[in-house]
């Protein structure tokens, strides 16, 4: 709370109010005291033929003074309740929003009655629903990732003890529930790396600086075994002129994974990123949107069943091909797609497969002389 105590608009209001009133009440007053204090006729202003003569001057502008000061005691109060009335919504907003908690947030109909605070009715409402979309996200998120670590946790003390309690235990079956463990402890690294990498797209982008998306892309296929499967690629520099490095490679190594893991023996991943068509800025210079595409062969996926494999923990079947996923990847690389503003387009093949396709907007300029240099299947 601040030191400095603020001032209340109620009071500011009912002033104003009160002034006002005063000063409309002034006016018909003067008129009359004037032509008084003047000792000309105030026929014209409504009072008699005779007029009012000097003797009555004091009385006139005693009488002036005490209407004055009447209207003024009258004007207070009234300008407080108007003040009041009119205030009434915002303190209806308010004590609405005080009572808002992650498991009750108000309805529209509970943030305002009047067309003046529709507005800001409205912004409130959408407001609370986004959150209470998202405290329900948390939920979910909380417990499925609860579950799945525990799933491991669970098979390895079950290991352990299964080892401890075996009378028959040598160095050969130590060296096998070791391995165990260490794969065991391997899968929740990746787990806790991919609730990381989730939580750092759904945070937003930290560093905004051009990152080439053909280049990120080139070294996390250096980075790769893609075996038993071909990748084919067909990258051009595509730079996305305010991207986070980091997020951005997660999201490309993601969808690599994703593209192998899920696929079948000898299958193919295609990659490809590319310019979307120039556009012209106010100043004259030409400016690019890049895409990202990664296209694998694989089991067949619903089209019904996007929506749930862009969801954290989902799975729809069990890899093909490597490791076992943490069921985080499209989560991550949706959540990194909307923290850079990007349109994210999943759409399955009648064979078998998914095409992912990222598109960055609009940013950096080229040059008319530029021309891109093409690396192909590699």
């Amino acid at each position: 709370m601040s030191a400095v105590e603020r001032p209340r608009l109620r009071a500011r209001l009912a002033v104003v109010y009160g002034a006002a009133a005063v000063l409309l009440g002034a006016v018909p007053v003067a008129i009359v005291g004037l032509g008084a204090w003047t000792g000309r006729s105030t026929e014209a202003v409504g009072a008699g033929p005779g007029g009012v003569d000097a003797g009555n001057t004091g009385s006139v502008l005693v009488a002036v003074g005490v209407g004055l000061v009447v209207v003024a005691l009258v004007a207070a109060p009234i300008g407080w309740a108007l003040a009041g009335r009119a205030l009434r919504p915002l303190r209806e907003l308010t004590s609405a929003a005080s009572g808002a908690s992650a498991d009750r947030l108000p309805r529209h109909g509970e943030l305002g009655r009047y067309a003046e605070f529709a507005a800001l009715s409205a912004t409130l409402a959408d407001l609370y629903a986004r959150l209470d979309g998202a405290y329900a996200a948390q939920r979910r998120f909380v417990a499925d990732a609860s579950h799945e670590l525990r799933t491991p946790l669970t098979a390895q003390r079950a290991l352990i003890q299964l080892t401890l309690t075996d009378p028959d235990a040598d160095t050969t079956s130590m060296r096998a529930a070791l391995a165990d463990l260490l794969r065991n402890g391997e899968q929740q690294e990746r787990l806790v790396a991919g609730l990381l990498a989730l939580a750092q797209g759904q945070q937003g982008r930290v560093t905004t600086e051009p990152v080439d998306l053909a280049a990120l892309v080139a070294r996390a296929l250096a980075a790769r075994d893609p075996a038993p499967v071909m990748i084919h690629t067909d990258l051009e520099p595509a730079v996305v002129a305010e991207g986070d490095p980091t997020l951005l490679a997660s999201l490309v190594g993601n969808l690599l994974d994703n593209a192998i893991r899920h696929n079948v023996d000898g299958g193919r991943v295609d990659v490809g990123t590319r310019r979307t068509p120039g556009l012209v800025d106010r100043v004259g210079a030409a400016r690019h949107g890049t895409v990202l595409t990664i296209s694998n062969t694989g089991p067949v996926v619903p089209a019904d069943a996007v929506d749930r494999i862009l969801t954290p923990f989902q799975r729809l079947t069990t890899p093909r091909t490597g490791t076992a996923g943490s069921g985080l990847g499209l989560a991550i690389v949706r959540a990194i797609a909307e923290a850079h503003g990007a349109d994210l387009r999943v759409t399955p093949h009648p064979g078998g497969g998914l095409t992912v396709t990222v598109t960055f907007a609009a940013g950096g300029q080229v040059s008319s002389s530029e021309r891109p240099a093409s690396m192909r299947d590699h």
